[in-house]
């Protein structure tokens, strides 16, 4: 009988268990690194010769994040006692060693540019050339790093004179009004409300992002209150191949809702009526995120947040997934969805079959009910469903690629101070983590083709 030997397939794990020369080699070739390598290139032939090789100092930099080296003190140091890992860079062997000041320069000059979010763009697109991100889901969450900048307390508010009691006069309230309209005007895109993101460009809603460290707080999983002074990273994740899409940085103050908009409109920018749902949790259950994912018709699985009613009402004659329930209280089935009309289809509960009220004119078999009445509570797939269910577990993909980021890719581990460059400290793990991913996948595509050894 023959024995055919099963293929294993690669994954992260274990292509930072390989040797570094090879690793290096293996991420070094899903990407060009000649943009980075141009901000560094001479304007004239004239002048002193360039005495540094910024290539491999460029490469240097990746193999610190890979090789999770700590420091750029300590890579300096690696890269004088170390010669294999000085070839693998690309240093040759008449180059000096770059000192910290050198590497300091260097990425000064690049959190300057927009060049590594290019390198994003044209890495994640190559990615879906190979045929290795064929995913039709998206799920998107933000999580939190500290920043380098030392931490500023914040402002003492002033103490308010107490109000005087009873109606302002006239002149007093055309004042007042006057003074909101002021400050309401003087309020920056992300310091509003986040219906006022869906009349802006991308560029625009990318270039205004904040990204001044601030002082954040969250609630974790065991109910208590978790402040940081840094920055939040959120991350459009594919929820099958999880690659990051695209990740924006911005202060650890703003909403994560907030960013939901400029990520949905990046996402389509880069691959237009691709993907066909997007997956958030509670937090981001606002009408103007389902408005903006009908207009690029995906298919919103976002859990209802009651906390965000003004006022709570309970509904009758519905369950708690909005579905219509019966004179018996018993929820209607989802049926399907009618795309022509947007609208969900709900049937009679099973509980109908043995119910003495079937034949009566209050038992109605069929509920029909447009999306447009509510966005946020009718949607497809209908709350409660199987599909919705299904596509929501889905999301923790998201997760996984934060836990990544954090353990493998250094997010948490910020050496830079100032908000541009512990920007640039991001946009390069997020670029480092995909072609982490390319590498893998061109390393299995290559595994499956060859034959199979008996």
């Amino acid at each position: 009988m023959t024995i055919v030997k099963q293929i294993s397939l690669f994954d992260i794990h274990e292509l930072y268990e390989m040797e570094p020369i090879h690793r290096f080699d293996a991420i070094f070739s899903t990407f060009d690194i000649q943009p980075l390598f141009h901000l560094f290139s001479k304007k004239a032939m004239k002048g002193a010769p360039r005495e540094l090789n910024y290539g491999a100092m460029i490469q240097s930099l990746i193999a610190r994040i890979v090789g999770r080296i700590p420091t750029i003190k300590d890579l300096v140091n690696r890269l004088k006692m170390d010669p294999f890992l000085r070839l693998a860079c690309g240093f040759l062997h008449s180059d000096i060693v770059p000192s910290e000041a050198a590497y300091s320069r260097m990425i000064h000059v690049i959190s300057q540019s927009d060049i590594l979010g290019k390198m994003q763009d044209q890495l994640i697109q190559l990615a879906m050339v190979e045929g290795f991100l064929d995913d039709k889901n998206i799920a998107i969450d933000a999580t939190h790093f500290e920043a380098r900048d030392a931490q500023k307390p914040s402002p003492k508010k002033e103490k308010l004179a107490p109000k005087k009691r009873g109606r302002k006069s006239k002149e007093e309230q055309e004042q007042w009004l006057q003074e909101k309209l002021l400050q309401e005007a003087n309020l920056t895109l992300y310091q509003k409300e986040i219906k006022a993101q869906l009349n802006e460009t991308t560029a625009t809603l990318w270039q205004e992002a904040p990204i001044t460290p601030m002082w954040g707080i969250k609630r974790n999983s065991e109910g208590e209150n978790l402040a940081w002074y840094g920055f939040k990273a959120h991350l459009a994740v594919s929820t099958k191949s999880q690659y990051i899409i695209c990740g924006l940085m911005t202060s650890a103050n703003l909403n994560d809702s907030k960013a939901a908009i400029p990520l949905l409109k990046k996402v389509q920018t880069l691959f237009p009526h691709h993907f066909s749902s997007g997956i958030f949790d509670a937090g981001y259950d606002y009408a103007p995120i389902y408005e903006q994912l009908q207009a690029l018709k995906l298919q919103a699985v976002i859990p209802y947040n009651v906390r965000n009613e003004g006022e709570y009402v309970e509904y009758v004659g519905f369950d708690g997934h909005f579905a219509p329930t019966c004179v018996r209280e018993h929820s209607y089935r989802y049926d399907s969805y009618d795309k022509q009309y947007e609208t969900l289809k709900y049937t009679q509960p099973k509980e109908c079959i043995t119910c003495p009220l079937q034949h009566e004119s209050l038992c109605q078999k069929v509920f029909k009910i447009k999306c447009e009445t509510d966005l946020r509570k009718y949607t497809n797939p209908a709350r409660g469903s199987e599909k919705w269910i299904k596509l929501y577990k889905e999301r923790s993909a998201v997760e996984r690629t934060n836990a990544y980021l954090k353990g493998y890719f250094q997010l948490n581990n910020v050496r830079h101070r100032s908000g541009k460059k512990e920007k640039c400290h991001f946009q390069l793990i997020t670029l480092i983590y995909n072609a982490s991913k390319l590498a893998v996948h061109r390393i299995n595509k290559v595994l499956r083709e060859q034959p199979n050894v008996a």
